[in-house]
């Protein structure tokens, strides 16, 4: 499994769905359509135009500053995070950046995915960008012992040490799961509140859609379908808050964000 096989040109559309399921009392879950973007980012391919440039400000766009550090290339500051945890320059001949754009100069990500490839196009690491309501954000890279390529059948684990609902503790660990296929992919994550033991609580959460060419027909489409982009996914997020509340979940104070960007 690799990412060799996404579109030449360097950009697509993912059109799917998200899933999150709550694990414990009180139980609650909701599945949305969302729609994503891919880009290449390293190497760049060298595109002069289209209906979607990293960078450049439009009415969808992507910019250096709603990723990583927000100052500088979001590029470099991925890069970076990946060599201070090792990560060989080999294993990182190409990198994708799976992100809701910016739409009408609004975004938020829940999460985004970095995904660093050989050059056989053999996914070595994920970079998971997560932010919370809250304006802190916390990444965790993914990655096999000896950065083996990740495989759709891999379970990835990462201690939790981020703040992201106020309705979950910063506890457990979370698994993560990867599928990339030249015409779909596939995102699984799983919050356990204890290590191997899934029916002591926690969340459940996924991400599957359709990978294509970005087009302006492309675009243009995304917006007659849900014309506010991640504005409309920030809204669903306080109204699941607020069933949450009404179900009586009890509220957690938001702590301080880890001192350290990246963990693994």
């Amino acid at each position: 499994m690799g990412i060799e096989g996404w579109p030449k040109s360097g950009a697509a559309l993912v059109t799917g769905e998200t899933f999150h399921a709550r694990r414990g009392g009180p139980v609650n879950a909701f599945r949305y359509n969302v729609d994503f973007v891919l880009l290449k980012l390293h190497p760049q391919v060298g595109r002069t135009k289209g209906p979607l440039m990293p960078g450049r400000r439009g009415i969808v766009c992507v910019l250096d500053r709603d990723h990583g550090g927000g100052t500088g290339s979001m590029t470099d500051w991925a890069i970076g995070q990946a060599v201070q945890h090792g990560l060989p320059g080999w294993a990182m001949t190409s990198i994708w950046l799976l992100t809701q754009p910016r739409v009408l100069g609004y975004v938020f990500n829940p999460v985004s995915f970095w995904f660093f490839a050989d050059a056989e196009g053999a996914l070595r690491a994920v970079l998971a960008e997560v932010n919370n309501t809250f304006g802190d954000r916390h990444s965790y890279l993914c990655a096999l012992p000896d950065w083996q390529p990740i495989s759709a059948q891999d379970r990835i684990q990462a201690a939790k040490v981020f703040h992201v609902s106020p309705f979950q503790e910063v506890a457990g660990t979370y698994e993560f799961s990867f599928d990339l296929q030249p015409d779909r992919l596939s995102v699984a994550i799983e919050h356990r509140r204890e290590t191997g033991a899934s029916s002591a609580g926690g969340v459940v959460a996924t991400l599957a859609g359709t990978v294509a060419p970005l087009t302006r027909k492309g675009v243009v489409g995304m917006l007659m379908r849900r014309p506010f982009g991640s504005m409309r996914v920030s809204a669903l997020i306080y109204w699941q808050a607020l069933r949450l509340k009404l179900k009586g979940a009890p509220y957690r104070v938001r702590p301080l964000p880890p001192s350290q960007e990246t963990s693994r």
